[in-house]
């Protein structure tokens, strides 16, 4: 049985949308601009301990699309972690897939996702991909929320629980500083029995 653990870049405001800048969101552009080159090392190196932690990458079709341009053409660690991963992406318009080891989930999104946590053993990660993010969250299918906070307060973007229509318990299982200006938070989704709670799955 695998585990959904979701990555995101947020702000303090919550804000998870178009980190890199590329959207043109605010006047802020890419948020690690604003980094120093040490604390760009350890962000750096908390996003390669990630990635060799996961087992299989799911995402959604514009971040696919994002990533799939960018890191084929890339080397070095990270990279080659990256696009060795198994990749399963959540869409009924990408018809052919070019990034190596793709595949396609076109049909219902909550059985293809149910199925892949049946197949997989080990973790699934989602990078980005916010709309699945929120359809994950709503059908508390995420096992694991991962956070590094940005310290910017965006205003304006969408935020990671803009969508969310009911209480989410969470419980805080490690947090730690990466570098001298970001945070690290991880949280279990999970459920108190008595009320009908239970660990996401």
């Amino acid at each position: 049985m695998g585990t959904i653990a979701v990555f995101e870049n947020v702000s303090l405001d919550g804000v998870t949308q178009d980190p890199t800048g590329d959207e043109g969101v605010s006047r802020s552009g890419d948020w690690r601009a604003a980094l120093t080159p040490a604390d760009r090392r350890e962000w750096d190196k908390l996003i390669l301990e990630d990635a060799l932690s996961a087992q299989v990458l799911l995402l959604g079709r514009r971040s696919y699309e994002f990533f799939a341009r960018r890191y084929p053409s890339r080397t070095g660690e990270l990279a080659d972690r990256v696009n060795s991963l198994p990749k399963y992406v959540v869409s009924t318009t990408l018809v052919d897939p070019v990034w190596s080891n793709s595949t396609i989930l076109g049909g219902d999104t909550l059985d293809e996702i149910s199925k892949l946590k049946h197949t997989v053993d080990g973790e699934i990660r989602v990078y980005a991909s916010s709309r699945l993010v929120h359809t994950l969250i709503e059908h508390d299918l995420v096992d694991e929320l991962r956070l590094t906070v940005f310290p910017l307060v965006m205003g304006v973007g969408n935020r990671l629980f803009d969508h969310t229509s009911n209480p989410k318990p969470l419980r805080l299982v490690d947090r730690r500083t990466v570098g001298d200006s970001l945070a690290y938070l991880a949280y279990q989704f999970i459920q108190d029995t008595k009320s009908g709670w239970a660990f996401a799955r």
